[in-house]
């Protein structure tokens, strides 16, 4: 948990999907992930968590259900939310916290 803390500590918005493997909407994730992943660069970092593997990540954070997606920077959460979010909206979402 420690790298994971360090990550979350970063000048630049980390973007945390909690995902699990058997859910269906967090498959529908990964290409808009992907599509994201290729608008922001290195602006922002985008990682994703495994409940099952990670359960005290989840539980750090208060994830009851998957997908849940929450913007980091310095630490602290500056946006989070639940369900398919498309890569537009993460993106303005990325960028606000760039700017914060």
């Amino acid at each position: 948990m420690s790298a994971f803390n360090d990550l979350i500590h970063s000048d630049k918005p980390v973007l945390v999907d909690f995902y699990a493997t058997w859910c269906g909407p967090c498959k529908m994730m990964e290409p808009i992930l992907k599509q994201l992943s290729g608008m922001v660069g290195e602006e922002a970092t985008i990682i994703k968590v495994d409940v099952d593997k990670n359960p005290a990540a989840a539980s750090a954070f208060k994830v009851m259900g998957v997908p849940t997606l929450i913007i980091f920077k310095k630490g602290q959460v500056v946006w989070r939310e639940s369900g398919i979010v498309d890569a537009d909206e993460l993106k303005r979402k990325l960028d606000q916290a760039a700017s914060v």
